[in-house]
């Protein structure tokens, strides 16, 4: 039934009851009726106007289940031949297309196009911006196979690990900024003084104008729209640098965002995306053009772009991956159960996670619990390419850089007396050699004066650190210089508030694994070497505004600020002009009546 024929029906039979009823209750019914279907159709009308909008983008071939593809003999992103980013899949070798980088004339361009379309969407409402995520949350619902096929193919994950990794954290990020980003960026009322009692202040949050986020190849869906939503959300246009190793798909994705701005009737200019080799980067990091840059990365990269952007006194948000502690103490339940959340937690996405387990320390009664339950379970786990075997629980590495560096660390931990009970070197996959592969590993008995316990591995490392007691756990915990997440499992809740006040970092779950992101109300961040700011919750929307203090007159018509004539210039007396500003402090901040009381005096007597 369409908006007229309910109206309609609704008139037909409010007319019926009222004419059963005196003439005063027919004339308020009247009256409440008329407000009733009016507020119907607004409400209608509003539905309608900013409801999602179907829309579709080209489907790479390669994420069609027809799609074959040549496997590379050297898998690499440098092009043999030119200067040409070359995407392959990391979990089999499969090439799949070039991307040219790009210039600096390229990044000027993109920020002049960014620029150009954000004046107009900062004038957009919040209604327009959430017009635009529905319709982009209705299409990542809509095209979950596509998009976690992308991911796989340029990261080597699992499509179970898209899923969790990618499009669930995605979707909740979304349904965040519908439900709360508003409330967010609301002007904030703020108290005044006593001196100030004439006054209002509150505080705005304005976009920015144009931003950049430069972001990681782990999760090339969500580290690309992440960041786009925030940013767009708050008003702003932004640029995005994605990683030269998962540059095919960022093309793809990027087109998806697009494609929600112009279903939505906006300039897709809005949002770009910039493939670029690291000598390039430096233009885009110190750009006058750009307002505030979000680093997803690692600490070596992060000092060169925190130099770059001092340049120009670019603010940054900087996030560098960690070396999470997970701390199991002697009195947590059900262990069997427990050790499936950390085998999550190690190996989602090949342990290529910035808030993955990298260590997990134990008490002394749970300790071989734990030891005996995990070694027969990790060496169980079978890695490979999940688009071409189902018999598959783990993906590829991004690449192979990092192998002999980790093959080290192992071999220097076991020579100081850890033992690797599962692992503990590449795997040469036999179906598919030209896959990056290092073997699930167990080291236990790993203390912190090794290299593995101080240094964060990426890899598919479960690393058992034995605690004498409470003290020690934390102790062990905060010896290695991160400071991301962290966890406790227990039941003592005097230990379980102990831990979690005296981990030195800046996300802790209790009795779970990295809730604190699946909860996108909470700011994301750490301390220490893993960086500084927060993005996502309200914080993080905030991070990307220009915080505005206002203040106005409360009651204009009756009272402003006048200057006195005894301070008023030229100052004619000074001696009285010094005693009057005296005097005027002591009455506003006096902690006393005899003081307020002598303010008022000085006051009075050198007006």
């Amino acid at each position: 039934m369409d908006l007229n024929a309910t109206v309609t029906q609704i008139h037909r039979e409010v007319l019926g009851v009222f004419a059963i009823l005196p003439q005063n209750f027919t004339t308020l019914l009247t009256s409440v009726t008329a407000i009733v279907v009016a507020t119907i159709a607004i409400l209608h009308v509003r539905a309608n106007k900013y409801s999602s909008v179907s829309y579709t983008v080209p489907i790479p071939e390669e994420c069609l289940p027809e799609w074959k593809g040549a496997v590379l003999d050297n898998p690499s992103i440098k092009a043999p031949d030119g200067n040409d980013i070359q995407c392959y899949c990391p979990a089999n070798g499969k090439l799949l297309g070039y991307v040219t980088p790009a210039s600096s004339a390229d990044i000027d361009h993109a920020i002049t196009k960014a620029t150009e379309a954000q004046l107009v969407w900062a004038k957009t409402s919040f209604d327009d911006r959430r017009k635009v995520l529905r319709t982009l949350l209705n299409y990542i619902l809509a095209n979950q196979d596509a998009i976690a096929q992308a991911s796989c193919l340029d990261s080597g994950k699992t499509r179970v690990d898209a899923a969790l990794g990618e499009i669930l954290v995605t979707t909740e990020k979304i349904k965040y900024l519908l439900d709360y980003g508003e409330q967010a960026l609301k002007p904030e009322k703020r108290p005044t003084s006593f001196m100030m009692v004439y006054k209002k202040a509150e505080l705005r949050y304005e976009p920015l104008g144009v931003v950049a986020a430069l972001v990681s190849w782990n999760y090339p869906f969500h580290n690309l729209i992440g960041p786009i939503i925030s940013s767009i959300f708050a008003g702003n246009g932004i640029i995005v640098k994605g990683s030269e190793n998962t540059a095919w798909s960022s093309q793809f994705f990027l087109s998806i965002m697009k494609g929600a701005l112009s279903a939505c009737g906006h300039n897709p200019d809005l949002v770009q995306s910039i493939m670029c080799w690291p000598d390039v980067a430096p233009y885009l990091t110190s750009h006058p053009g750009i307002q505030h840059i979000t680093f997803i990365g690692s600490r070596p990269v992060a000092h060169h772009v925190a130099s770059s952007a001092s340049k120009t006194l670019v603010p940054l948000c900087i996030e560098l991956g960690g070396k999470d502690a997970h701390i199991v103490l002697d009195d947590a339940k059900n262990l069997k159960s427990l050790c499936s959340v950390l085998m999550r937690g190690v190996f989602q996405s090949a342990s290529q996670n910035c808030i993955g387990i990298e260590r997990i320390i134990a008490l002394p009664k749970v300790y071989q619990q734990l030891i005996d339950i995990l070694k027969p379970r990790i060496s169980k786990l079978r890695p490979g390419s999940a688009l071409d075997d189902d018999e598959v629980d783990m993906g590829a590495m991004i690449s192979p850089a990092c192998f002999d560096k980790l093959e080290r660390m192992i071999e220097e931990a076991v020579s100081k007396g850890a033992k690797c009970l599962v692992g503990g070197k590449r795997y040469n996959h036999p179906k598919f050699p030209k896959g990056h592969y290092f073997s699930p590993t167990l080291l236990v008995d790993v203390t912190p004066d090794m290299e593995i316990a101080q240094n964060e591995t990426f890899a598919p490392i479960c690393a058992l650190m034995p605690a004498k007691d409470v003290d020690d756990a934390i102790k062990i915990a905060n010896s290695a210089h991160f400071g991301l997440g962290g966890s406790v499992y227990g039941r003592n809740q005097a230990h379980i508030d102990r831990i979690v006040n005296e981990m030195k970092c800046g996300m802790v779950a209790v009795n779970d694994f990295a809730v604190y992101y699946l909860n996108q109300s909470l700011p994301f961040g750490g301390v220490r070497g893993s960086g500084y700011g927060r993005f996502a919750g309200a914080e993080g929307l905030r991070s990307v505004c220009n915080l505005k203090s206002v203040v106005v007159d409360r009651w204009p018509s009756l009272i402003n600020t006048s200057i006195p004539p005894i301070v008023d210039y030229p100052i004619t007396r000074p001696e009285k002009s010094w005693a009057f500003t005296k005097g005027l402090i002591e009455f506003a901040y006096g902690q006393g009546i005899k003081e307020k009381a002598g303010g008022i005096a000085k006051l009075l007597g050198n007006m």
